[in-house]
């Protein structure tokens, strides 16, 4: 039988050896990635291990470097978790008095007062707590929380009882707040007994002594109290002491003290005691004359919408009732807001018909630069001059009025910026032209049911010279050293007057330390009735 030509055979074993010499490349190739794989996979784990081992020798490490401070605020620490245990712990003893599990609560507290114990004692050390002393604590405290949870104190249920008690805590602490703030007011408004011994020292003084009696009737008449081409001041204040300090600085700084004449206006429990007080002081030749305000005849209710308001029975029984409303601020019930001394600042002109341009001191103020150059100061036919307060505290009108009040919010800008009381400069001539105080009292008969702002002497003046306000340099008056204890001392020392306006006035216990020296280096010292009111106490 004849072959076939070698080009005709069949090529079927020849493929099979093909296929299975691809196939075993192929497993090859497979074994010797996953053996690569394999490889590397056991260097990573021997080039962890060590890393693991560095990283809990360094905790370790860091732990024993650590203070008691330091370990507190760690997350991972035994103190950290003692003190949250404690924590947790404390709502359990609330809640399981609250079921009458008293034994439950009195296991928890104890292990409370050894977690207590532990941990001032390592506060005490500075040293961190170590958990051959936590354990014991952590084991015991942790199964008393798994028994009163199992006691159903669930989560919700200790929620729930520990937000009464946050509304109970905060309903306590509102009330302590209001309480403070009356107590705080109280001191306030009551006068040291060394005032007091002085007050009557000088009247008694003023009863038995006929000459100063005679002197003060003869400087009644006095030319230099009308004189235009002198300095006025006006005061208007039963505080003997704070105006003699007021007057004091005054003419202490004053290149020419005596062009300077005082106008004080006290009530007349004071009226004695201060006559005889600046009758038998010197103040270097100025002039001080003190008025009674009850011999103001002209100045009565039907006159002064603030006087009628003043003797009405309502008001009396809203601000003076055994049951006052306790709505009203406590700030709010302070005497000199009701006061008549206090809004006689509304009435210079009448008081004054002779006087052309004043310069109006709060009682609790201290000038340390000279006050003459207000008088020049070109007000641009303004009444009041005087410095703005919305540069920082931002006290403007709205701060101050009720703008939902369609009496206010149609005729005045909520945006206006607010000024302060205490150091003014008012042109006599221009107020009588603008008959500011008919547009006082016009406020003040809106106001009768104290709709448009609560009490003080403020919103009236706001809106009765609004449009009629120089504002001035800020350095003329710095507010607030009678709360605020962190002026500049730099804005204090260039100030022409500082104003202690808040209860912490500078003849108060309670005043600022830091501020009472600019005060007291004022006052009298060497008078013989405060050394003996000083000593007698």
């Amino acid at each position: 039988m004849r072959r076939r030509p070698a080009d005709y055979r069949r090529p079927i074993r020849r493929r099979l050896s093909y296929w299975i010499c691809a196939l075993l490349l192929v497993f090859s190739f497979v074994g010797f990635v996953l053996f690569v794989v394999q490889h590397n996979h056991n260097d990573e784990d021997h080039a962890e291990q060590p890393v693991m081992e560095r990283n809990e020798f360094n905790d370790r490490e860091s732990h024993e470097n650590r203070n008691f401070t330091e370990d507190m605020s760690s997350a991972r620490s035994y103190a950290r978790q003692l003190a949250e245990q404690m924590t947790l712990a404390k709502a359990y003893v609330v809640i399981a008095k609250e079921h009458n599990n008293l034994h439950l609560a009195w296991e928890l507290s104890s292990k409370i007062r050894s977690c207590q114990f532990l941990l001032s004692k390592a506060a005490m050390r500075d040293e961190p707590i170590d958990l051959e002393e936590a354990e014991p604590i952590i084991k015991s405290l942790s199964s008393l929380i798994f028994k009163a949870q199992d006691a159903h104190y669930d989560i919700a249920t200790t929620i729930m009882t520990m937000k009464s008690h946050i509304q109970a805590l905060e309903e306590r602490a509102s009330a302590a707040n209001v309480q403070s703030t009356v107590f705080a007011q109280l001191a306030a408004e009551s006068l040291p007994k060394k005032l007091n011994c002085i007050d009557m020292k000088l009247t008694a003084n003023w009863l038995r002594n006929k000459s100063i009696q005679k002197l003060a009737d003869e400087s009644r008449n006095s030319p230099r109290l009308t004189d235009i081409n002198l300095y006025h001041f006006c005061i208007f204040s039963d505080n003997i002491l704070a105006i003699s300090v007021v007057v004091n600085s005054t003419v202490s700084n004053a290149e020419h003290p005596k062009q300077l004449v005082f106008h004080v206006v006290t009530n007349g429990v004071k009226y004695g005691a201060m006559q005889a007080w600046f009758l038998s002081n010197d103040f270097k030749g100025a002039a001080v004359e003190v008025q009674n305000i009850e011999e103001f005849a002209w100045l009565n209710a039907s006159y002064s919408p603030l006087v009628k308001q003043l003797h009405d029975v309502d008001s009396q029984k809203y601000y003076f009732g055994s049951l006052p409303d306790t709505t009203l601020e406590p700030k709010f019930r302070n005497p000199k807001y009701l006061s008549i001394l206090n809004h006689l600042r509304f009435y210079i002109p009448e008081i004054y018909p002779q006087l052309e341009k004043v310069v109006f001191l709060d009682d609790d103020i201290v000038v340390q630069k000279d006050l003459i150059p207000l008088f020049s100061l070109d007000l641009h036919g303004n009444v009041n001059g005087a410095v703005e307060t919305c540069l920082e505290s931002f006290h403007r009108y709205y701060k101050y009025l009720n703008f939902s009040n369609p009496l206010i919010s149609t005729k005045f800008d909520p945006q206006a910026c607010g000024w302060a009381f205490g150091m003014n400069v008012f042109d006599l001539i221009s107020w009588r032209k603008a008959n500011v105080t008919a547009r006082y009292h016009h406020w003040q008969e809106q106001n009768a049911d104290k709709s448009l702002w609560k009490l003080g002497t403020l919103p009236p003046g706001l809106l009765a010279f609004y449009g009629l306000t120089e504002p001035l340099d800020r350095r003329w008056h710095v507010l607030g050293l009678g709360y605020d204890m962190n002026i500049d001392s730099r804005l204090i020392e260039t100030a022409a007057v500082i104003h202690f306006n808040g209860n912490m006035k500078p003849w108060l216990d309670l005043s600022i330390g830091r501020y009472r020296p600019l005060w007291e280096q004022y006052v009298h010292q060497t008078h013989p009735y405060l050394q003996e009111c000083a000593t007698s106490l």
